[in-house]
């Protein structure tokens, strides 16, 4: 797994400081929440020197499966195409002229697969922290101040009043509450993550429900988790 630093962003009046119950308790079922819900649409922008990378697509959370299209910037647009990936391997389809929304029902043919690295690869870092943003059961909302969460601010999200929360700690990793930062609703529902990969300058993002959730299906050779 990469190397998750501090991201900036999201303070506000009065911020940091502990979490509130009820913070903690919509802290506690966000993840849950995006299970629940099946999957989200997402745009993610990936960090790169070479002028980085944005996937717009959808995320399957009950099959562990993303899908979209990726569009670079700068030098990064030779690894335009289409893109899905497991928690295990990314098959990706090149295109030349890749269009803003991935088709709905994928290629049938010319996808290329590779591992999904867990190390040195901003993008795949970027697809491996959207694919665990959704879990079957919420975490337990007492042990997340305990275990360094906390309060940021507030913000909005396309118009959305949102509070920014930190944590909790990694198991085992004392002192890594501030990893990721969450934009969180009034009901749990998840807006934004950004968190900082490896030694890249600037965080990923990652923005829900940018488009309509397309359910996700697999390409030849993707095994969703069931």
């Amino acid at each position: 797994m990469a190397a998750f630093l501090l991201a900036d962003g999201g303070n506000g009046p009065g911020g940091p400081r502990a979490l509130t119950s009820d913070e903690a308790n919509r802290l506690a079922i966000t993840r849950f929440r995006n299970y629940e819900a099946h999957g989200r649409a997402m745009t993610i922008t990936v960090p790169g020197t070479a002028g980085g990378l944005t996937v717009t697509g959808s995320v399957d959370y009950r099959a562990k499966l993303g899908y979209g299209v990726v569009h670079g910037t700068g030098r990064d647009t030779a690894g335009d195409g289409l893109i899905e990936w497991t928690a295990t391997s990314v098959f990706v389809h090149p295109m030349a002229n890749a269009p803003a929304h991935a088709p709905a029902s994928p290629p049938r043919a010319a996808w290329y697969r590779r591992p999904l690295l867990s190390s040195g690869s901003a993008l795949d870092s970027s697809l491996t922290i959207a694919l665990g943003l959704g879990s079957d059961r919420p975490d337990n909302a007492q042990l997340l101040p305990q275990n360094g969460a906390a309060w940021r601010g507030r913000d909005q999200v396309d118009g959305h009043r949102v509070d920014v929360m930190t944590g909790p700690s990694s198991p085992g990793r004392s002192g890594t509450a501030g990893n990721v930062r969450y934009w969180v609703g009034s009901d749990g529902t998840m807006y934004r993550v950004r968190v900082s990969v490896g030694s890249e300058p600037q965080p990923v993002v990652i923005d829900f429900d940018t488009q309509k959730y397309a359910p996700v299906e697999p390409v030849p050779g993707a095994t969703p988790t069931r």
